[in-house]
């Protein structure tokens, strides 16, 4: 390892370029096989690791597929180690929809735009700056971290982070915790005293699980002309009603739980789980993850039938998207299938665990510390993701994640509408805060 600092950039120097020059890298994960896959992403964290004299390792769960994994020694080897993690996969992005190239990672009103730049180019800028800056000034946090660079996790993660579990848990040996993303950004509040806002960070403690299914309807195939009581088509629409209709049932995990109580320490309103309509208004645009996990959801995604005018098909079929809270697997399952009925198939086509980590603990005080040396007076608060993270699959290994993606945000931004979405976008400034936040939490963990 390199231990020449004289003139080595500190991290903040180098986040910015890393996370601009990730977003430039098209690595679109359509789901289905297609697309341009992480290899050049992954040759290119090969590089910004060895360069800084690391050893890093590169899998394929198939060609194109690529993910690295590098570990660094801690003063402390007796003691667990960490893992911090992200994926180099985006969701796809249409250009025409955009304001700017989703691949360009133009920078224009203090920010950094393009696709992955919340989703999540811009926490693995983050980790390969501290990382970087570990290696050339030769620094040793206080025990071994395993940072690890997944494929796949847009689709579920099985060619990524699954892979490298399934394959390479040797890489993983004596890690018992993880950091990934999603969690740590700031929302404004108002204090309950002054009315003047508050930042409260949000610390990702659990996410549902995923049941991606497909349901097949099942018909007799016919000419369009003659009515017929078995329509395929027909079927499935009853079963997509039904299921749509569905009422979930709210239920308040313990993460959720605490969100409310600290959001009303700092506003003074009341927790009423029978009308949490004032708090969930407290959050701004985290209301739309927050409200997702008050209950199992079913979302209808796809649809597919027919290939004539004329023809009555034998069969239609519809994509849905199911997330379930911990305990709430078999529940859902049995529930989703009693209301497509008896002429409609639900097949499993993807399914994952939910989780549930401790909100107390040595890594959950290091994680506030490191916020709240680099922003003092604000808060952190516990919440429950509505989608998922590939700490599914390191908790294969017993490992326990969390989401700790820090970004100071302007009040007026819509970060949770940039995941996915259109014209997604990080303030520089925050990026230079994470990375400051992570390299403080790097050498207290």
């Amino acid at each position: 390892m390199s231990t020449d600092s004289t003139q080595a950039p500190g991290p903040e120097q180098e986040v910015l370029r890393i996370c601009q020059d990730l977003i430039r890298i098209d690595t679109s994960n359509y789901g289905d096989g297609s697309g341009p896959g992480e290899r050049a992403a992954a040759e290119y964290v090969m590089g910004l690791l060895t360069e800084v004299g690391l050893e890093p390792q590169l899998t394929e769960s198939e060609p194109g597929r690529a993910s690295v994994v590098v570990r660094t020694e801690g003063r402390d080897r007796s003691r667990p180690g960490l893992v911090l993690h992200g994926h180099l996969d985006v969701v796809p992005a249409l250009a025409e929809d955009w304001s700017v190239d989703p691949f360009a990672a133009e920078l224009r009103d203090g920010m950094v735009w393009g696709r992955g730049a919340v989703d999540m180019k811009d926490m693995d800028a983050m980790l390969l700056a501290n990382v970087r800056h570990l290696a050339r000034t030769g620094q040793q946090p206080p025990r071994d971290i395993v940072w690890a660079f997944f494929a796949d996790e847009e689709a579920g993660g099985v060619k990524g982070a699954g892979h490298v579990v399934a394959e390479h848990p040797e890489w993983f040996e004596g890690c018992t915790e993880a950091i990934s993303e999603v969690g740590g950004f700031s929302i404004s509040v108002p204090d309950q005293a002054t009315g003047a806002p508050v930042r409260a960070y949000l610390l990702q403690t659990a996410e549902k699980g995923i049941a991606w299914l497909r349901l097949r309807a099942h018909g007799r195939a016919g000419h369009g002309s003659v009515p017929s009581d078995e329509n395929a088509v027909v079927r499935l629409a009853e079963a997509i009603a039904r299921i749509d209709a569905h009422p979930w049932p709210r239920t308040y995990i313990a993460s959720v739980t605490e969100l409310f109580h600290g959001l009303a320490g700092i506003t003074g309103d009341t927790v009423d789980e029978q009308d949490l309509e004032p708090l969930l208004r407290r959050l701004g645009g985290a209301r739309r993850f927050v409200e997702g996990t008050l209950r199992d959801t079913s979302t209808f995604t796809m649809l597919s039938s027919g290939y004539k005018h004329n023809v009555v098909p034998q069969t239609a079929t519809a994509s849905l998207d199911c997330r379930f809270l911990p305990g709430h697997e078999e529940e859902l399952l049995q529930t989703v299938a009693e209301l497509a009925g008896e002429h409609v198939e639900v097949e499993i086509v993807h399914k994952d665990v939910a989780l549930e980590a401790p909100s107390e603990g040595e890594l959950v005080d290091s994680m506030k510390r490191a916020l709240l040396k680099e922003d003092p007076g604000a808060r952190v608060l516990p919440y429950c993701l509505s989608g998922g993270t590939d700490n599914k699959h390191l908790s294969r290994l017993g490992i326990t994640g969390y989401g700790f993606a820090p970004l100071r945000l302007p009040e007026e931004l819509d970060f949770v509408g940039m995941f996915h979405g259109v014209d997604e976008r990080v303030p520089v400034d925050a990026l230079e805060f994470g990375t400051r936040v992570l390299a403080r939490l790097i050498e207290d963990c």
